[in-house]
């Protein structure tokens, strides 16, 4: 990986130098919550001045960028005896400024089930290929357990990755794209100044995150937990909304169907996100249920995070991020969850 010390007059010039031929999309604050915290959302910015490039964190990931809630595969018609079929990828360039490690590690994740399976989704393709990803370091988010699962860092997965110094930044180059962005400004070479700079800074962003919890065990305990009452107790909470799955960057569960017109002259193949926490997701065919309770649907979910997506692909599907836990109406959060199996309560 190549390393350059970009000021940050520079980079404010390469982002504006962005929006002239691009779509940018950053962190822009929104609102006030009731408690005084900032809102942001990744939103399309118009300046610089848009970006917020030191928010904690965003109610809802920039996924919907990858992965939209909502889209059509494919629309069809019939006409004088024939018929005509319209699919159209997204393939205009777009630019994401400020994106955290545990995001774009999230990205990773939906890589390896969307983009690198037998049968990748061309959809999720075109919008990946597309896209230049800027990231850029934090310090630890409310809530947020990164650290505790190694994605409060990154190598790969992105063009330009920023850590702050201060008066400039260390910029990280992941991609051919990435070195060719940073020739439309002035950089220099990291000195060895620059490189201990970097280091302390990571030194002190690693300090500032609480303990971490114990994961290595979670695969197995989820095993050995399979019948514990930790799962009822909470699951008995579980309102089955989904709000955690809809804000989690990694969720890619999805129903699709067929809307056709009263004549039957034309018709639209619509994707759409699901969840796994919802009453009628199991259900099949003959109106059958397999998963009718609340505290069998939370308990799936999480196996799901940290049990079947480890066995396939040797790593967790959850980054750690927080936002399901900020977003549940029911209090619900992981880390107190995986906290009570770790303590074995009596199971009966």
């Amino acid at each position: 990986m190549l390393f350059r010390i970009l000021g940050k007059d520079e980079f404010r010039r390469l982002v504006e130098l962005l929006l002239a031929e691009h779509e940018v999309v950053g962190p822009k604050r929104i609102d006030t919550a009731g408690d005084g915290r900032p809102i942001h959302q990744f939103l399309p910015v118009d300046s610089f001045a848009d970006l917020d490039l030191g928010y904690e964190s965003t109610d809802i990931s920039a996924k919907t960028y990858f992965l939209p809630f909502r889209e059509t595969l494919s629309a069809w018609r019939f006409r004088d005896r024939d018929w005509t079929q319209e699919i159209s990828y997204r393939r205009h360039p777009r630019v994401i400024v400020g994106l955290h490690a545990c995001d774009i590690n999230a990205l990773l994740k939906l890589d390896k089930v969307l983009a690198r399976d037998c049968f990748p989704s061309p959809y999720y393709l075109a919008r990946r290929k597309n896209t230049v990803i800027i990231g850029i370091d934090h310090p630890p988010c409310s809530g947020g357990f990164c650290h505790s699962l190694g994605t409060d860092t990154v190598t790969r997965g992105f063009d330009l990755f920023l850590t702050d110094l201060g008066d400039r930044y260390f910029a990280a180059i992941d991609s051919d794209r990435g070195f060719s962005l940073l020739q439309l400004v002035a950089t220099s070479e990291a000195t060895d100044q620059d490189s201990a700079d970097y280091l302390a800074a990571r030194k002190r962003t690693v300090a500032a995150f609480g303990p971490d919890l114990e994961m290595k065990e979670i695969p197995n305990l989820m095993d050995i937990e399979f019948d514990s009452p930790v799962w009822q107790r909470w699951g008995e909470k579980c309102l089955s909304c989904s709000s955690c799955a809809m804000v989690c960057p990694t969720c890619y569960c999805y129903g699709v169907q067929e809307e056709v017109a009263m004549d039957f002259s034309s018709g639209v193949k619509v994707k759409q996100l699901y969840s796994c926490c919802i009453f009628d997701f199991a259900t099949v065919a003959g109106g059958h249920n397999f998963r009718p309770r609340r505290e069998t649907r939370l308990k799936y979910r999480y196996y799901h995070q940290h049990r079947g997506f480890m066995e396939i692909f040797d790593e967790p599907k959850c980054v750690g991020c927080g936002r399901c836990s900020r977003v549940c109406l029911a209090g619900i959060n992981p880390p107190d969850i995986i906290r009570d199996l770790l303590a074995g309560e009596e199971r009966p």
